[in-house]
């Protein structure tokens, strides 16, 4: 019976790694045999096995500096392992211990062929769980969605992909969370899909813009006030932070707080308690901060414009929300589904776009980002007078394009990424027919996909089915 994953076996290249690759393929394994440690002396398992096959690794003949190695490098990987070992090799409790944390099973020499044709099996069982558990919870992030009221999250791209794993994660961890990103790409509805993910999700979100908001203004929004505590203030006033309480509080452009009120807001990130303006008494709220900002915290805080002890307090956790030119693979997705989004707008005899528009907007590097994009879909869909949108209608200048034509070296670095990419595509992302198709080894595959991180798995809905967050 054919196995339905790989067997990848790590070892020395001995004579005896050979005479089990043999009895392994005679019960019908498919096994690829890769020598353990580089010419360098680096151990890259992780490397070596992709997530759907297993590896078997031999452990008695290393060393202890090389089981360090490898302990590390197994870590790095998601496949199952099972381990070989002679029974001298099970007295090392380093051994052992790496044995019983990181492989399902062990057999030790002379090699019992029924024992290990059953944990192979075992093995691939779990894989096959794995696999399931990936597609399910790709599949979940595709039919979620943030519910902004003015677009969602979408993206196919291993950019996006990345986000949205990143999202995932951090969402269920409650500490303070730096988003970063240009204007445009974004940042408030990444800070909305952490709270919607959150154990938080049931409590308020509220968002203020610190840059938007007069100096004068800015302790009372945050903080609140009592009545009378100043000329103007008829009434008491809850502060955003207090509104907020046991949800979320999103502080945008946070490189434009004062100074003086960044101590104040350290101060409640510190003790978790306020106090109104004008009022005596402290209040504890419970309230996870997002901030974000477009800005260089870390070099404001060389210049002295932002305080490093308060940096240090929100920039626990971070997110890099893409800029749009960084996976441009996504805009005739996006501009597709936001002229979805906005149809009640359109005439009815406008049916999309032509393929000059959408090759311009391909080329044009979007300074405004996912903002700007939407403002001229939706732009063009009110101005076109005809069934396709068309370059005009977008009111993009052709001579902005020229500005930023690839040099050489970048159409070389795009072309080699979307070489990449539709190899893995048609290869249903293995990677050795991948690298087999593209005419290079696997450790060259392995070092390009890093390169370009691309991931080693699919992450993505087909280009008419975007994903969504």
């Amino acid at each position: 019976m054919e196995s339905p994953v790989g067997v990848r076996l790590l070892g020395r290249g001995s004579d005896r790694d050979a005479s089990l690759g043999d009895t392994l393929r005679q019960r019908g394994w498919q096994v690829h045999s890769d020598h353990l440690f580089e010419s360098s002396g680096a151990c890259c398992c992780h490397e070596h096995v992709a997530e759907n096959e297993v590896g078997l690794v031999v452990l008695d003949t290393l060393s202890s500096d090389e089981l360090r190695r490898l302990e590390a490098s197994m870590i790095k990987s998601r496949c199952p392992w099972i381990g070989l070992v002679d029974e001298e090799g099970l007295a090392d409790g380093d051994k052992r211990r790496l044995i019983i944390s990181l492989c399902l099973g062990y057999v030790t020499y002379p090699v019992d062929a029924d024992r290990l044709d059953g944990l192979l099996w075992s093995a691939t069982d779990q894989v096959r769980l794995q696999r399931w558990e990936s597609e399910s919870q790709q599949q979940a992030a595709a039919e979620a969605f943030v519910d902004s009221g003015e677009y969602e999250m979408v993206g196919t791209t291993p950019a996006m992909w990345q986000l949205f794993k990143t999202i995932r994660k951090i969402a269920a961890v409650d500490a303070s969370v730096c988003i970063h990103g240009e204007s445009g790409t974004g940042k408030e509805l990444t800070a909305q899909a952490l709270h919607e993910r959150s154990p938080r999700a049931a409590g308020p979100f509220h968002a203020i813009n610190c840059g938007a908001l007069p100096e004068n203004l800015i302790q009372s929004e945050l903080f609140g006030h009592e009545k009378g505590a100043f000329t103007g203030a008829g009434q008491r006033k809850i502060g955003r932070i207090e509104a907020a309480d046991g949800g979320t509080l999103f502080l945008d452009e946070i490189g434009d707080l004062p100074l003086e009120l960044q101590v104040n807001l350290l101060r409640f990130l510190e003790t978790r308690r306020i106090q109104r303006i004008g009022g005596l008494s402290e209040i504890s709220v419970d309230v996870r901060i997002l901030a974000a900002t477009h800005v260089d915290l870390a070099k404001a805080v060389d210049d002295g414009r932002f305080r490093e002890d308060l940096y240090h307090r929100l920039n626990v956790l971070q997110i890099t929300v893409p800029a749009l030119r960084e996976h441009p693979e996504d805009i005739e997705i996006l501009a597709r589904f936001f002229f979805k989004r906005f149809a009640s707008d359109k005439p009815a005899y406008l049916k999309g776009f032509s393929r000059e528009s959408l090759a311009l907007m391909r080329q044009y590097p979007w300074p405004g980002n996912v903002r700007e994009l939407i403002n001229r879909v939706r732009r063009a869909m009110v101005m076109c007078e005809g069934r396709l949108i068309q370059p005009d209608d977008l009111g993009i200048e052709r001579r902005r394009i020229h500005r930023h034509v690839l040099t050489l070296d970048q159409a070389r670095e795009r072309a080699e990424r979307d070489s990449l990419l539709a190899a893995l595509a048609r290869n249903k992302y293995r990677i050795h027919p991948a690298a087999d198709e593209l005419g290079v080894s696997r450790v060259t595959m392995y070092r390009l996909l890093n390169k370009h991180g691309i991931p080693r798995t699919p992450g993505g809905a087909a280009a008419d089915d975007p994903a969504q967050l």
